[in-house]
């Protein structure tokens, strides 16, 4: 295993490297410790914040993106914490208003007027009459299209950095490649399931409230019989057609008649294995059996080793995010 921090092109002397994610957030992070002098007395290379690090493993570049703190103590020692450039999409705060644009296309229009290179944006499809986002980071008015769009197509998209761009991609079945298990490569595993958030019934309230509402409800019925009736109410965009507010009131139902789950693994590192991959577990004492998406990763080279812990959810965790006044 070979690793490379590199500043500005030039390689640091690292003792080790913190590389981690989290599906819920925009930007990927890096930590990184090293020795920043050769003779004890002064710094053998001045660091300075908003300058670039690369990280590569094996000649594979994991991570690119800028420095934004730093530290040094007497003896040289030091430490920087970078983030790739979507760390951009929540430090830059408008008021917007989007009419009859795809998710995709304001995502285009937010990263042209704020300067961010994109990659490849996947077509979102489904055509957002109205959205007015008001005092909103450029993450979450991307975040509140992403969810507007999901809700009535069920399509899932994310957003991610690869070598200083960004790209949306549509998050379509995963394929497993990846195999966790005890006496293997687990080291220690931990798991939870709750229902707290998990609803039963959905009821979706669109047109006039007052003189014609338009109004839809989806049931589980299983789940009733075994949790009791917990019911979500949602009130829609009032031009929202009957067939987009019963589809609505569907796709909400999917979303959250679910059991959430939590698992906790620490393991072997995988380079491969994080936020938004798809593994297979087979851990027997806590009975961690199955595919999982990936949805923090925290992945330490240190010493010669590579080690991640990871948490894991057996639905998509992307973020979501709506507000009162989006479509009014």
């Amino acid at each position: 295993m070979k690793i490379e921090v590199l500043y500005e092109g030039t390689p640091l002397l690292v003792e080790s490297v913190g590389w981690s994610g989290d599906v819920t957030q925009a930007a990927r992070k890096l930590d990184i410790a090293f020795i920043n002098t050769v003779d004890g007395r002064t710094q053998a290379r001045r660091i300075e914040n908003g300058r670039e690090l690369r990280f590569l493993l094996d000649g594979r570049e994991l991570f690119r993106g800028g420095i934004f703190t730093h530290k040094i103590d007497d003896r040289g020692f030091m430490t920087a914490t970078a983030y790739d450039d979507n760390t951009y999409l929540t430090r830059n705060y408008d008021t917007r208003k989007f009419v009859n644009m795809t998710a995709s296309a304001i995502v285009r229009r937010l990263c042209a007027d704020f300067g961010i290179a994109v990659g490849t944006i996947a077509e979102t499809g489904y055509v957002i009459p109205k959205l007015i986002l008001r005092n909103k980071s450029i993450w979450e008015m991307m975040t509140i299209a992403l969810t507007y769009s999901r809700k009535q197509t069920g399509r899932r998209f994310f957003i991610f950095s690869r070598e200083g761009r960004l790209h949306l991609s549509e998050r379509k079945e995963a394929v497993v490649r990846w195999v966790l298990e005890n006496r293997r490569n687990i080291t220690s595993a931990s798991y939870s399931q709750s229902i707290e958030d998990m609803r039963t019934q959905v009821k979706v309230i669109g047109g006039d409230p007052e003189k014609a509402p338009v109004i839809a409800t989806a049931k589980d019925d299983a789940l009733i019989r075994r949790f009791g009736i917990m019911q979500h109410l949602e009130n829609v965009d009032p031009d929202m057609t009957r067939s987009q507010v019963e589809q609505r009131a569907k796709q909400l139902l999917a979303e959250l008649g679910t059991i959430d789950d939590d698992a906790r693994i620490d393991a072997l590192g995988n380079p491969d294995v994080v936020a938004g991959a798809a593994v297979y577990v087979r851990e027997s004492m806590t009975g961690i059996t199955g595919a999982y998406y990936v949805s923090v990763d925290d992945h330490t080279f240190a010493n010669g080793k590579h080690t991640m812990s990871v948490s894991l959810s057996a639905t998509d965790d992307l973020p979501t995010l709506e507000v009162e006044e989006a479509t009014k």
